[in-house]
């Protein structure tokens, strides 16, 4: 048997303010339009303060552990379905009272447009190093004729009469707490309460239209391939209301010579067998300039030389390093005299 005491965490003794109060609580914290809602959490609240927030079914419940009004099923249990029709036996409280500060008195939200996204290649320096860029969008913008307003002439206007000037109209939904009628935002004045007296004649007094708009793009230096980048309020418009959000994915080339770890870059550089054994100075790339780079005497087959400073530039300043990984490079052919070279390092031990 369930304990609806339990479910809204209160006494058996409890009065119906408490009682109340604390399916308040409990419905706030599980609703399923709230972010980190629980339905299931939701529903058995409901349905216990159904019960206990009627006098008559309550005592049916506390004297028999269910009751008889709305249906129980052959076990005693809650007939849900009775519920979401209507309370029947008379559980009476404010939907508003209950659920204004989840939803903001009366669920009121800003209209938003749509996020849209895009992708764009990089070459790997440009990544590397950031630039700026200019894109070319089709996409729905405000009207550049009216501004957004879907007037012809702004400054002439008139009553709404859809709403008769209220910015809102009444509408009944059912939901799982039963029948209730609540206002929402007049589609036809967007909640100003007025309309134009003529509309504009590019936008039609949509206030927006399909365009092509041109935008300039910041790209960081250091950004990684998959990386996202987001533009607030460069998405798609809508009339009074709140751009959406553009989000646009990069994809950087492969080098020819570079790969890149973090903030790393790495490369790898041939050396001969003689200058591996003797030493010498290299002439290597970087993503700037060739520098001059030092072979240590007696380096060994994979190890890696670091080049400071060389690498991808950090948000905090500086930057990484550029890694070379050597590969000794063994000859698969040797001239006589050659071969005679290496028969008398053998000989040394070497």
């Amino acid at each position: 048997m369930k304990d609806y005491y339990d479910i809204l965490g209160v006494s058996k003794n409890a009065s119906d303010s408490e009682i109340k109060k604390a399916f308040r609580s409990v419905a706030q914290k599980y609703h399923p339009d709230k972010k980190g809602g629980d339905e299931a959490k939701f529903k058995a609240a409901s349905e216990a303060y159904a019960v206990l927030g009627d006098k008559k079914r309550r005592a049916e419940y506390d004297a028999y552990g269910r009751t008889f009004a709305g249906g129980g099923g052959p076990q005693g249990g809650f007939d849900f379905s009775q519920f979401q029709q209507g309370f029947g036996g008379g559980v009476e409280f404010d939907l508003n009272d209950i659920f204004g500060e989840v939803f903001g008195g009366g669920r009121a939200h800003t209209r938003r447009g749509r996020d849209i996204s895009m992708d764009i290649e990089l070459s790997f320096e440009e990544a590397i190093f950031g630039l700026e860029r200019t894109v070319l969008l089709n996409k729905t913008g405000y009207c550049d004729h009216c501004e957004g307003t879907g007037a012809q002439d702004v400054t002439k206007t008139k009553t709404c009469s859809v709403c008769n000037g209220r910015g809102s109209v009444q509408e009944t939904r059912r939901s799982i707490l039963g029948t209730f009628t609540s206002n929402r935002e007049c589609g036809e004045c967007f909640g100003t309460g007025t309309v134009p007296e003529q509309k504009c004649g590019e936008c039609h007094g949509r206030g927006v239209r399909e365009q092509q708009e041109e935008i300039s793009l910041s790209i960081p230096a250091g950004i990684d391939n998959g990386e996202m980048i987001r533009l607030p309020g460069k998405g798609e418009a809508v009339r009074n209301g709140q751009a959406g959000d553009l989000y646009i994915k990069v994809h950087v080339r492969p080098h020819t010579s570079f790969t890149r770890t973090g903030k790393d870059i790495r490369m790898t550089l041939g050396v001969k067998l003689s200058d591996a054994l003797l030493g010498s100075i290299y002439t290597v790339p970087t993503l700037e300039k060739p520098i001059e780079l030092k072979i240590p005497q007696g380096i060994t087959h994979g190890e890696v030389l670091r080049v400071r400073e060389k690498g991808v530039p950090r948000s905090t300043g500086g930057r990484g390093d550029l890694l070379v990984t050597v590969n000794i490079d063994l000859p698969k052919k040797l001239s006589r005299s050659a071969k005679k070279l290496v028969e008398e390092l053998k000989k040394e031990g070497v």
